[in-house]
């Protein structure tokens, strides 16, 4: 794994969504799905609505790789289960990002339960 430049995390951190693909075993990818992101210091994350082991979220789990994009950027992921553990931050950069009401769901218990850390990976 290699560390998130700071022009990386601009870019992700600037985008109102970002799109995932979940890898395949093969090593092809899932179709792009967009999802909210959110920056913590120099660490990327994502959350879903609520833990499920179906769609993008479930797939990624049993992966825990992907590849995701933003305009500017493309990048291949390493994927972790991360739950409640930064709840506090992950928290409050929803708030700041997509404010009180956007961010609603995305502060839940069920939500906070499913936050991902995405690092990059070398090419």
């Amino acid at each position: 794994m290699v560390t998130w430049t700071a022009d990386e995390v601009g870019l992700i951190g600037a985008a109102g969504e970002l799109e995932i693909a979940v890898r395949r075993t093969d090593g092809s990818l899932r179709r792009w799905v967009p999802i909210w992101v959110v920056c913590v210091g120099p660490q990327v994350y994502v959350r879903s609505w609520y833990r499920r082991d179906t769609g993008w979220f479930g797939q990624v789990l049993r992966s825990l790789q992907a590849a995701i994009r933003v305009p500017g950027l493309q990048a291949d992921v390493a994927v972790s289960d991360v739950g409640v553990s930064m709840r506090a931050e992950v928290d409050a950069a929803y708030r700041n990002k997509y404010g009180p009401a956007g961010a609603e769901s995305m502060v839940t218990e069920s939500a906070a339960a499913t936050t991902l850390r995405l690092s990059r990976v070398a090419l």
